[in-house]
């Protein structure tokens, strides 16, 4: 026998599943455990009471062709001196074994299937439409779903955060009531007075991990419709099952008969052919299953009821429309497919359910947990023990790889240089007109959006952006509106590949009228016309091309007033000739690229006020005389290049103060140097010089720094006591044997100003009587450390 327990689809698992049950599955429940207990009832009564009592017909009752006595009736007569007993009824002569035989033989050919089988039959029934009642939460494909979905249900109503949420929107919806004003999805800040009101840290954690569980779960369900296709499924199964269980059984019932008539072939042992059969449970098993048909025909007025129910409503979507209409979580989401159809079925059971889940499907809600967590880990006193200082002495806040901006960051009324990196949400609100001296802003790969008092404060104020990115489409739209923005930096991948190419982008520039300094560090093409918009008000311009060759540069032309300009990572291969229509440009930077030759110099002689001109790290071979032509250089940079010599035009430039020729192939250093008498810095560094002329330390009487690190010299000619500005002077990686006495003179290099290496300092300390206590200079071995008095 089987329990009602392992029968019965409640058990413990059902405590859990009843959320999903509606309430016609609740009636088809208890209209299952009702058939099945009609069945047992009616199979117990057959297994222990159920047969047929038999008694013989006599012939003479039958109309017979050819009347035969019975042989127990011949018997009987031919019986002498038979006892005269008066006797009632009609003698049979059969023994009890008889009865017992032939009971059992008519049980099995007279009483049809139905009547010994049917109470079996119908349990079955019962046991398969129990089974497909709960298919759906034990189908591989669906089970694992619903209980992730009742388990995170079940969490989203335990969090503390729901009820704070709900009691916070319904606050709200009372304001706004009273007001009479549209209720729009506003961003709250949590206050921070009520500290009692606020979550402690691990609800808050545990909280946010729910809003991660709910969203992936959300991408997972709304993927495919499996539970709507199975629950459809075996709705369709049971009303199939009614159908065909009505359809045999109803004719049936009317079969079940007290009477029947048995002709067993047994007239050899019992001398009769026919007898009548009454059977002893016919009226109890026809009452049975008339009350189980009953219920079964309820059980199907339900299937049919739901099956409709599927089919008229759409239940692989689901809107929240009725929160909506009462003015709280306006911004939920619709829901699609399986996830909208448990959110249904949850529904018959208590609406309520769906609208603590809403909370954890909100975007408002999130962001008022985000922000409550911000305000509690990052406070004013937090944030005020990371303001730095910068290179200039400003004030400076960095945050890295946050969710949202804290509250409190809009309090800091001195702050000047903010930068953010990494914030997921970096939404500036009204509150940053507190910031009066903010004058500085980075943005490094932030999703920054602006509410529009925030905006007008930005455009008043802010003087500097710096933007980082991974595609130009990133770039924030309200940076173009930032109209007292005086520089701005913009990195990441610049193309004019695309729909929304490079020039789409600089083309909104046009509006910035007050930019003086412009910084692209990207993969250009060419530089956008676009930006003669900007030629009124931009004096610099500098690009950063990664290594990408810039085709056309036609674009510079339209900028007359650029002063300074920097090509870097370009490819450019010779001088663009776009540079010569910009008359006011003073300083050019060409470093990084691929130039050979100079030739286009003579070209820059209209450029009368160029006075730096930066050309290291290229591949020239040999600088042209026309350098001559550029009367107005202040700062010649040729560093890194393959020069082998120096043209005599190079030292008529009288105003050159800074000449940089490091790293190139120069074996000698012409005298005619002696002619630049404003030089006050020079760089021979990793060359191929064994000597230096005279005229370079008797003329140059301004120089301050000079640096003739890993030559060949052997020795320094005389006359280092006429420089006595110089400051800094690195003799390592040469072949000197001893060092001239005149340093001595040159006061400037007192603390660590002459490099060298410790063996050179050595005798310089011992015959020669200097005093250290005047002269403290950096010996040198491998790393330079100071002389000790």
């Amino acid at each position: 026998m089987f329990t009602l327990s392992e029968l019965w689809s409640g058990g413990e698992r059902q405590g859990s599943y009843k959320l999903l049950k509606p309430w016609w599955e609740v009636f088809m429940d208890y209209l299952l455990v009702l058939m099945l207990m009609v069945s047992i009832l009616a199979g117990t009564l057959q297994l222990s009471r159920d047969g047929v009592v038999c008694v013989p017909v006599h012939s003479s009752s039958i109309n017979y062709s050819s009347p035969m006595e019975p042989v127990s009736d011949f018997i009987f007569r031919s019986t002498p001196e038979s006892p005269k007993i008066p006797v009632k009824g009609r003698r049979t002569n059969l023994d009890f074994q008889q009865y017992i035989y032939i009971s059992q033989v008519c049980y099995h050919e007279a009483l049809p299937w139905y009547s010994r089988f049917l109470p079996y039959v119908t349990l079955l029934h019962t046991l398969v439409l129990m089974a497909s009642g709960c298919f759906w939460f034990h189908f591989p494909l669906t089970s694992a779903r619903i209980e992730h979905f009742l388990s995170l249900l079940a969490k989203c109503c335990e969090s503390p955060w729901t009820t704070r949420a709900l009691s916070l929107t319904a606050k709200l919806d009372t304001r706004f009531s009273e007001t009479e004003q549209p209720v729009l999805p506003v961003q709250v800040v949590p206050d921070t007075s009520r500290q009692g009101a606020t979550l402690d840290r691990s609800d808050r954690e545990l909280a946010r991990a729910l809003f991660e569980r709910v969203r992936r779960f959300r991408a997972h369900c709304e993927s495919s419709d499996v539970i709507y296709k199975v629950y459809t499924a075996q709705t369709v199964f049971k009303v199939l099952k009614f159908i065909l269980i009505v359809s045999y059984t109803t004719p049936l019932l009317g079969s079940i008969s007290f009477s029947h008539i048995c002709q067993p072939r047994s007239y050899a042992l019992t001398g009769y052919s026919i007898f009548h059969c009454s059977h002893s449970l016919s009226s109890v098993l026809r009452k049975l299953m008339q009350a189980y048909v009953l219920l079964l025909f309820l059980f199907g007025l339900l299937g049919i009821y739901a099956l409709s129910w599927i089919f008229h409503k759409s239940l692989r979507q689901y809107s929240f429309q009725s929160l909506r209409e009462k003015g709280s979580m306006l911004d939920v989401p619709d829901l699609h497919n399986d996830l909208a159809f448990l959110l249904h079925m949850a529904d018959q059971y208590d609406p309520l359910l769906a609208q603590r889940l809403s909370v954890f499907l909100s975007p408002v809600s999130e962001t008022r947990l985000l922000e409550e967590s911000l305000e509690r880990r990052w406070g004013a006193d937090r944030l005020r023990s990371m303001i730095t200082s910068d290179q200039q002495g400003r004030s400076l806040l960095q945050l890295v790889a946050l969710p949202r901006l804290p509250a409190a960051l809009f309090t800091f009324s001195q702050l000047e240089v903010l930068k953010l990196e990494l914030i997921g949400d970096a939404k500036l609100t009204a509150q940053i007109s507190n910031m009066t001296t903010l004058r500085e802003m980075h943005l490094y790969h932030c999703t920054a959006s602006v509410e529009p008092a925030a905006l007008q404060h930005l455009q008043e104020h802010l003087e500097t952006l710096h933007l980082t990115f991974t595609q130009a489409a990133e770039i924030p739209v309200w940076i173009y509106s930032l109209r007292g923005l005086q520089e701005l930096h913009l990195t990441g991948r610049l193309s004019n590949e695309g729909g929304m190419g490079r020039g789409w982008v600089l083309g909104s520039l046009r509006q910035l009228r007050h930019l003086r300094v412009l910084v692209l560090r990207g993969m250009l093409q060419k530089v956008p016309g676009e930006l003669s918009e900007l030629a009124g008000s931009l004096l610099k311009l500098e690009i950063y091309n990664e290594g990408t060759r810039i085709l056309v540069l036609a674009g510079l032309r339209r900028l007359t007033g650029l002063a300074e300009v920097q090509l870097q990572g370009c490819q450019l291969e010779r001088l663009p000739s776009a540079l010569l229509a910009l008359t006011g440009l003073r300083s050019l930077d060409l470093q990084h690229n691929s130039l050979r030759t100079l030739e286009e110099l003579l070209g820059l002689q209209h450029l009368r006020r160029l006075s730096c001109l930066r050309l290291a790290h290229n591949h020239v071979l040999a600088l042209p005389a026309s350098v001559g032509v550029l009367r107005s250089l202040e700062l010649l940079d040729l560093a890194h290049n393959q020069l082998q010599n120096l043209p005599l035009a190079l030292f008529t430039l009288h105003k050159l103060r800074r000449l940089l020729l490091a790293g190139n192939l120069l074996e000698e250093l012409p005298a005619e140097i002696g002619a630049l008498k404003l030089l006050s810095e020079l760089d021979l560094s990793a060359n191929r010089l064994e000597r230096l002329p005279k005229e370079l330390f008797e003329s140059c009487v301004e120089l301050r720094n000079l640096n003739v690190l890993n030559n060949s010299l052997g020795s320094l000619p005389a006359g280092f006591g006429g420089l006595t500005q110089l400051s800094r002077l690195d003799l390592r990686g040469n072949s000197l044997e001893e060092l001239p006495v005149e340093l001595g003179c040159c006061f400037g290099l007192r603390g660590g100003g002459l490099l060298v290496e410790n063996w050179l300092f050595n005798p310089l300390c011992t015959p020669w009587q200097y005093n250290r206590r005047q002269i403290q200079v950096r010996c040198v071995l491998h790393t330079a450390h100071p002389l000790s008095t």
